[in-house]
């Protein structure tokens, strides 16, 4: 069998979900799971992080699962539905479904399902994705309550720039000059905004990457929030080479050595869901100590730089991103960010978890 598994970090989950609560300590936690759970596995994330009151995801079907496992928390469809047929389900199984255009409403209006189904409305405050125009909340409000299908049971809207320069003041003033005098709990903050603004927090607070370990910011460590990882990716080197002078490694030979050298070949690639852009420089773990990988990565193997780990050889132990080093160090590295790395594990990788 190769060597490359994955280990998740139980207690890592639930230390990341403490973090959000003493962050936020008067609102209600609905935990992002979407995604398998960021590639953490749903069930195992659920499971770990039992003291959030809720649950928000995309995946009507992994939603419906939960519910079949017997999970009874309010769980949030955060983009809602995408046809009238979807309806039932929500409805028999009680979950709650973000509405955010008109289309959805037309079709709430004209469904009748056996339950009442909860409505969160979402409104548009400047991302200009996904909700309702904020000076059409009142309209449509007013549909939703004469709605015989519908409950509204909150607000919401969602930031564009909580981890970046402009902040989310701009956004929450439209949120709370549209929303003046409805009497609604309201949800509006992400992992971002629930980390660095107390006064987006309200009611709910949605957290997602910093639950995993991950920090929303680029200019800030998930270590130094307070965040552990809750994903490893580890592997071995299955080989080790030595090189000449101006010998090539890998596709394309993109990295040449200067002079003599050891490296290692490592069992992961982008099959595994190693990022195959990552460059020669992106940090990486061998013996427990800090180098480079070198060359293009191969759908099944990368290149790591042994110099000064004399005791590296086949079998010694590599770290591509978790505990000792930050899955946003290696995105940063790559081009891209945490949440891709997370979201790309492979299903040929073996998990382990760790209580």
């Amino acid at each position: 069998m190769r060597p490359i598994r994955v280990r998740i970090d139980s207690a890592a989950l639930r230390h990341n979900l403490d973090a959000a609560r003493r962050r936020a300590p008067r609102s209600s936690i609905c935990a992002v799971v979407k995604a398998n759970a960021y590639g953490h596995g749903l069930t195992r994330a659920v499971r770990a992080l039992a003291a959030a009151e809720g649950l928000a995801l995309i995946e009507l079907e992994a939603a419906l699962e939960l519910r079949r496992s017997g999970e009874r928390r309010p769980i949030l469809l955060l983009q809602g539905f995408f046809s009238p047929e979807e309806l039932e389900p929500i409805a028999t199984h009680a979950l709650t479904t973000v509405v955010h255009h008109p289309e959805q409403l037309a079709m709430l209006e004209r469904a009748r399902p056996a339950k009442r189904i909860a409505v969160v409305a979402k409104l548009n405050t400047g991302m200009n994705r996904l909700g309702f125009p904020a000076e059409d909340l009142h309209g449509v409000l007013e549909r939703l309550r004469n709605c015989p299908s519908a409950s509204v049971v909150a607000l919401m809207t969602h930031f564009a720039d909580a981890d970046g320069k402009r902040g989310v003041r701009w956004q929450l003033e439209r949120f709370e000059a549209a929303s003046a005098g409805v009497d609604l709990p309201k949800s509006l903050a992400n992992s971002a905004a629930l980390l660095r603004y107390p006064e987006a927090h309200k009611d709910w607070v949605r957290p997602g990457i910093m639950l995993y370990g991950c920090s929303p910011f680029p200019d800030e460590s998930a270590a130094a929030l307070g965040l552990r990882p809750a994903m490893t990716l580890a592997s071995e080197l299955i080989a080790v080479r030595s090189l000449n002078a101006g010998d090539g490694v890998g596709y394309g030979g993109t990295f040449a050595a200067s002079g003599p050298m050891r490296i290692g070949v490592v069992a992961c690639g982008y099959a595994d869901g190693y990022p195959r852009h990552a460059p020669t420089g992106t940090p990486i773990i061998v013996c427990g100590r800090r180098t480079r990988t070198l060359g293009r990565v191969a759908m099944d193997m990368l290149f790591a730089d042994l110099t000064g780990i004399l005791e590296a050889a086949v079998g010694s132990p590599v770290t591509l991103w978790g505990e000792g080093l930050s899955a946003d160090e290696v995105a940063a590295s790559a081009g891209t960010v945490s949440y891709e790395l997370l979201c790309a594990i492979s299903q040929r990788v073996p998990v382990s978890e760790a209580p």
